[in-house]
């Protein structure tokens, strides 16, 4: 064998793999916090909770999250889990939850409160495992050494550090991604693909991350140019754990970073700010990668360019025909947001460590363009 590959953590993908969630929480102990999004059926949040009762354990549910909710809610978390002195922490739902669940293991033990975490004071050494169910898939930050957060006082984006071994695991049940069956889902897929593109093409990839990433981009494809109608939610969840990985070994791009900073300000879904930056982002890495995108522009189905740089420049036309058959906005113009609210945001995203690894010069100059095409 001439390599041999080891994932931590544990990563169970399928249908109705949420009833391993008792086998597994048990392995940490008899008292389960359940940080659960409020969108979630409440029938929903009952199946997660006999199925921890089943397995002897007892669990306590928080259901006041959503996408909305400011992350000091991992305050409360962490008050109510220390009172019922937990043993694990779930985050059951979208991305929102996701991260302050997140946040919560990480301060729980050291009763942290969420400011320091904010402000870059240091990891505790000691934290609650932590066992994520996500309901819309993975995201480029999902398994990374770090993640992004909006800071509730500013609406500015932070980084904030993950310790190894914080997962005790994850479990992608494709049958509760209910986000495939209504309007946005397009936009799901779209923002799943250009995360796999930003991390394909940066500065951080290397052998492990573009075969990974490579896998990813061609199952985004095959959802993409299936249409509305070819959602697969088995496909969905394998493409966003191999972005997740391949996002892990290599690193998330500033345009990720500026996504997450218009939706903290804006409260413009995630999805849809990706999916309008993507075609901005795409003809600057096409630029600085021409050998990485023209493999992309293959995965689209573009027809046979006379070169290299020919063929990545396509990219940009390909995904603009996806996102017009689709239906997925290519601007956030509807929004009528005035540029000068999202000067400040959009800086302190450039300014993140992430930015560093675009493989191209990201100044202020060409955040600032960016801004202006796609409001």
């Amino acid at each position: 064998m001439d390599i041999s590959f080891k994932f931590d953590p544990e990563v169970l993908i399928g249908e109705n793999t949420l009833s391993m969630a008792g086998t597994i929480a048990s392995r940490y102990g008899g008292r389960i916090m359940i940080a659960a999004d409020s969108g979630l059926d409440q029938q929903l949040i009952g199946r997660l909770k006999e199925i921890l009762e089943d397995s002897a354990l007892s669990a306590i549910v928080f259901s006041g999250l959503d996408d909305g909710s400011s992350v000091d809610m991992a305050d409360k978390i962490v008050e109510l889990s220390n009172a019922s002195h937990c043993d694990l922490i779930i985050g059951f739902g979208g991305e929102k939850a996701q991260i302050i669940a997140r946040m919560a293991a990480i301060m729980a033990p050291s009763k942290m409160p969420v400011f320091d975490l904010l402000e870059g004071k240091n990891t505790p050494d000691k934290f609650l495992p932590f066992l994520a169910i996500p309901t819309e898939g993975l995201n480029a930050f999902s398994t990374a050494d770090f993640f992004l957060a909006a800071d509730p006082r500013n609406k500015l984006m932070k980084s904030i550090s993950s310790p190894k071994g914080l997962y005790a695991s994850i479990i992608l049940d494709s049958s509760l991604f209910k986000i495939l069956s209504d309007n946005n889902s397009a936009a799901f897929v779209m923002e799943g693909f250009f995360s796999a593109v930003e991390a394909y093409c940066s500065s951080k990839a290397n052998f492990i991350s573009d075969a990974v990433l490579e896998r990813a981009l061609n199952f985004y494809a095959k959802l993409l140019k299936g249409g509305s109608g070819g959602m697969n939610a088995e496909t969905f969840a394998q493409a966003g754990f191999l972005t997740a990985l391949g996002s892990a070994a290599s690193c998330p791009g500033v345009g990720a970073a500026l996504a997450a900073a218009i939706n903290a300000r804006c409260s413009i879904p995630k999805p849809l700010c990706s999916s309008a930056l993507f075609p901005a982002l795409a003809e600057r890495l096409s630029a600085a990668r021409p050998e990485k995108m023209a493999r992309v522009a293959s995965y689209l189905g573009n027809a046979k360019a006379a070169s290299t740089a020919e063929a990545a420049a396509s990219v940009v036309e390909g995904i603009q025909r996806i996102m017009t058959a689709l239906n997925i906005k290519s601007s956030l113009s509807e929004y009528s947001i005035p540029l000068d609210r999202l000067t400040a945001a959009a800086e302190a995203a450039r300014g993140l460590d992430l930015t560093v690894n675009s493989p191209w010069t990201v100044s202020e100059e060409e955040v600032f363009k960016i801004l202006k095409q796609i409001l």
